[in-house]
């Protein structure tokens, strides 16, 4: 894959997640395709565990993740942003939405999602359809089925 200037600022963000493996798995996604990612703390896990410093490798890059030391403080800062849930809890599809340049979609944690107080506070919820009785995709697998799209939609 060639390198290319980042066109715009999508951005990722996630809430409180828990699985280091994961967070790293989505830092290098996002420090290859050149997308910022938002952190929400508190982190189910140190930054500079074993697992996932074996994962993140050399892609961590400081300029590339904000991290936010509460939910409060992710949607002060974001009070002029649209704010796009993906979560099991829509009957909305990702595939039919049109997704915005600037837009930021947030992603829940692993183990519990997001509280319905974050529900609350998201300009659009959407999911990502599976089989029936299939709980959720793999968070890592989640964020890349989105930027994918995204990044389609923005012909990046």
């Amino acid at each position: 894959m060639t390198h290319k200037e980042q066109k715009f600022a999508p951005k990722i963000a996630l809430y409180q997640p828990d699985i280091p493996q994961n967070t790293a798995s989505i830092i290098r996604t996002c420090s290859c395709l050149g997308i910022m990612l938002e952190i929400i703390e508190p982190c189910g896990f140190i930054m500079n565990d074993r697992k996932f410093k074996r994962v993140v490798m050399d892609y961590y890059d400081a300029k590339n993740i904000q991290f936010y030391k509460s939910p409060e403080d992710f949607f002060i800062n974001k009070r002029n942003t649209r704010i796009i849930l993906m979560t099991t809890k829509s009957k909305k599809s990702y595939k039919e939405f049109l997704f915005k340049k600037n837009d930021t979609v947030l992603f829940g944690r692993e183990s519990s999602g997001v509280p319905t107080s974050v529900h609350k506070k998201v300009s659009h919820r959407l999911t990502i359809p599976m089989m029936n009785k299939k709980r959720s995709l793999n968070l890592s697998s989640s964020v890349s089925i989105v930027v994918s799209k995204i990044l389609n939609q923005n012909n990046f």
